[in-house]
């Protein structure tokens, strides 16, 4: 059975599967002071989180996750439409003021990302594809900073990215996307290596993450059919490290 956000506090010793082949000193696993979840055999295993972890070298930051299975192998079936459209996602929900990278401050969670998405694509300033065009590539895994809500409209108990009402100028980031949610396609790649999914993100003042608190997700999202709000609603949770959205990890300096 799936974990539920509202589950209890699950504590896990190291899983032995993250032991095998390899050297993965690097994974999230192995890391002190990881936040550690156990293997869930009705998972998809590449979305089944057996350890989130987020450490600073520098100004630079590690939002990293290992999995049970090759991470980044799995992407919802294309709809061939925007409206109804399927979203996979690798999350880090953390403790910052959305402010800090760029949003309008105040309410909401801010999390970054790793997403895929084949029936859109929310990156304009980029090529995931190298192909030449920057507007076919939601089928790529690329990453975004969002700020989550709960929003009843989606279902009882559930999350949404927050959205901008009609009319309303909120302060969004230099790489905004334009659609009317509290999203940012920073550019920043996700990083592949084997179970592990990895993000390196630059901040400008490495001082704002000082005791960050952070968990780690793995969720599909769905486009609301009409295209409107709520937008983008979290409509399945595959897995949360700390079984309950705590938060329960700290960053760490390397």
């Amino acid at each position: 059975m799936l974990k539920s956000l509202l589950g209890s506090l699950l504590v896990a010793g190291l899983p032995a599967a993250a032991l095998a082949g390899g050297d993965h000193s690097h994974h999230a696993v192995n890391q002190s002071g990881a936040v550690l979840s156990p293997e869930n055999v009705e998972a998809d295993q590449t979305y089944d989180i057996l350890a989130a972890h987020v450490h600073r070298k520098g100004r630079i930051v590690t939002f990293h996750m290992t999995l049970k299975g090759a991470a980044g192998t799995s992407q919802p079936e294309a709809k061939g439409a925007f409206g109804g459209a399927g979203i996979h996602t690798y999350v880090w929900p953390t403790s910052l003021d959305p402010a800090s990278v760029g949003f309008e401050g105040g309410k909401g969670v801010l999390a970054l990302a790793a997403a895929i998405h084949p029936d859109f694509d929310d990156t304009p300033l980029f090529d995931e594809s190298g192909d030449g065009d920057v507007g076919n590539d939601g089928d790529k895994w690329h990453s975004h900073w969002v700020v989550l809500t709960p929003n009843g409209a989606c279902g009882a108990g559930s999350l949404s990215v927050q959205d901008i009402a009609e009319g309303a100028a909120p302060k969004m980031p230099a790489t905004w996307p334009g659609v009317p949610i509290y999203i940012d396609s920073p550019g920043f790649s996700p990083v592949f290596d084997g179970p592990e999914i990895a993000i390196n993100v630059a901040f400008d003042d490495p001082s704002i993450v000082e005791g960050m608190k952070y968990d780690g997700v793995t969720s599909a999202l769905r486009i609301n059919q009409n295209i409107h709000a709520p937008l983008a609603c979290v409509v399945d949770v595959f897995d949360v490290a700390s079984g309950d959205l705590s938060l329960p990890g700290e960053i760490t300096d390397k």
